[in-house]
């Protein structure tokens, strides 16, 4: 069955798209036209603008697009949802906003205690590990997908877990924690570590986890969340097996692979990162201390031709 009879609102969710495209609007005003406000500023950068905008149309996709749709359909989804908000999204925004942005707000007295608490990068990480696991125990997981207001406010504590974590590993900002060279390889394991467990029970489990996907009235309760309720009375359906052929333990046991599989990817191209640019620090170095030694050696020389 096709997911167009549940209509464009709920397929590509224009009020989101036009959220996202008022906070995009905001972000160049502030950036280019209002920069002189701020105290040292510097001209918005190609690849800030770039990660930013890629942040945001990778918001739209996951929670505004027909993805979002289907994640209430297939679990495998919801999963994929989970591991781009979480693994991409988050990074992608911390580093797209220009450094003195981050200054002037996370120095404000109300922001600053409370910042300063939740940045800490072992307390992100646990914490990180924590809400995404707890989200994923079946009773949670169902109780919090039939309500609408429970629901966004998850995600936004899912999101803001992840935003923590990620802030030690990608931020540019002077005397905020920031890891360095090995330790950001360290520190990227350990999440890899922590959210293990609920894929392994989500991967392993013999038996179907969530109602959400398996009872018909919980799933309806649920798609409610995305579907208007007059659209959703109209439509005489019975649960998510009519817009896949997958099993309800097949899809379940794909959605944990795929958040796995995802991660890994995500994490490889970032610890790439952080290795390279390891490297090219160690090679500037060796390089400053190549020149160094050769300018000692070349006054020693000069001083001994004079004596």
């Amino acid at each position: 069955m096709p997911i167009s009879i549940f209509g464009f609102q709920a397929l590509w969710s224009p009020v989101y798209l036009a959220v996202l495209v008022l906070v995009t609007i905001l972000y160049f005003l502030v950036t280019v036209k209002w920069r002189g406000k701020f105290k040292g500023n510097q001209p918005l950068t190609a690849k800030e603008a770039t990660f930013f905008v890629s942040g945001m149309v990778l918001l739209y996709i996951i929670k505004g697009s027909p993805v979002d749709l289907y994640g209430h359909i297939l679990f495998t989804m919801h999963m994929v949802q989970m591991a781009l908000l979480l693994l991409l999204a988050a990074p992608l925004l911390i580093m797209g906003i220009p450094t003195y942005i981050w200054k002037t707000f996370i120095v404000l007295p109300i922001i600053k205690p409370l910042f300063n608490f939740f940045s800490n990068p072992m307390l992100a990480l646990i914490l990180f590990g924590m809400v995404f696991s707890f989200y994923h125990i079946p009773m949670v997981f169902d109780f919090v997908k039939k309500d609408m207001w429970l629901h966004g406010a998850v995600n936004i504590v899912l999101f803001m877990s992840a935003f923590f974590y990620w802030w030690p590993v990608v931020n540019n900002v002077e005397g905020e924690h920031k890891f360095h060279g090995l330790k950001k390889l360290g520190y990227l394991f350990g999440i890899s570590v922590l959210v293990t467990p609920a894929c392994a029970m989500i991967i392993f489990s013999g038996t179907p986890l969530y109602a959400t996907y398996t009872d018909g009235e919980a799933w309806l309760q649920a798609m409610a969340l995305c579907v208007p309720a007059g659209t959703l009375s109209q439509l005489n359906l019975s649960g998510p097996e009519l817009f896949s052929n997958m099993s309800t333990l097949e899809d379940q046991r794909t959605g944990g692979i795929a958040m796995k599989i995802i991660q890994e990817l995500i994490f490889t191209a970032f610890i790439w990162m952080v290795f390279h640019e390891w490297l090219r620090n160690e090679t500037n170095n060796a390089d400053e201390i190549t020149a160094k030694t050769l300018q000692d050696r070349k006054d020693m020389d000069f001083h001994r031709h004079n004596a």
